[in-house]
């Protein structure tokens, strides 16, 4: 055997313990329950998208037919751009109902205007685009009490109506996270403002 100053050329240092090598972890094969829940939960995810982008485009749809006048809820000679106020026609139907005369006096203000509109359009799109939507649901949620409010005493119903289920809807889909299947929930999620500021999932 070759040494030099206690150095064996080939083996290194003279009575040192040859490196083993690490054995390789096997993978762990994922449990038979945990793949069935995950398969499970694929169509409840499906449906929790679905049911995101669908109220997604009723907020976003409501938005731009306001601005323009597309003729469905909004005549054109009613279209924000020309100046129209699109809150005025259901705060001043609002005149005969038990808090007729609070949401009366707000029909018309600017403020009141841009405040609806821009709730409008910023939940419709946190809702389509998988994001925000913890304070899309409240937003959206305050907006939906409001109008429920705004109608009280109800026709149909002894308190219940679509604008409280909107407002379950959107408590849903903020815990469910619903913004990862059909959106970039999982990506916004990863940004460093999500993360500085989890609110903003």
């Amino acid at each position: 055997m070759a040494t030099t100053h206690g150095y064996d050329v080939h083996t290194g240092p003279v009575g040192a313990i040859p490196a083993q090598p690490v054995p390789a972890v096997p993978a762990q094969p994922v449990p038979a329950q945990v793949v069935e829940q995950r398969a499970v939960n694929r169509p409840a995810e499906r449906a929790w998208a679905i049911t995101r982008i669908g109220l997604g485009f009723i907020f976003l749809w409501a938005f731009v037919d306001k601005v323009f006048g597309l003729g469905f809820a909004t005549p054109a000679e009613r279209a924000w751009l020309t100046g129209a106020s699109p809150t005025t026609g259901f705060l001043k139907g609002t005149g005969e109902n038990a808090l007729g005369g609070v949401f009366g006096a707000l029909a018309g203000q600017g403020w009141v205007d841009w405040l609806f509109m821009l709730g409008l359009l910023g939940v419709g799109t946190a809702l389509i685009l998988g994001i925000g939507l913890r304070i899309a649901a409240v937003a959206g949620g305050v907006m939906m009490v409001l109008m429920w409010a705004a109608e009280l005493p109800l026709q149909n119903n002894p308190f219940l109506d679509d604008h409280l289920i909107y407002t379950a809807v959107l408590a849903g889909l903020a815990l469910a996270g619903a913004g990862t299947t059909w959106g970039i929930g999982a990506w916004w999620a990863t940004t460093p403002l999500v993360r500085r500021y989890p609110i903003l999932r």
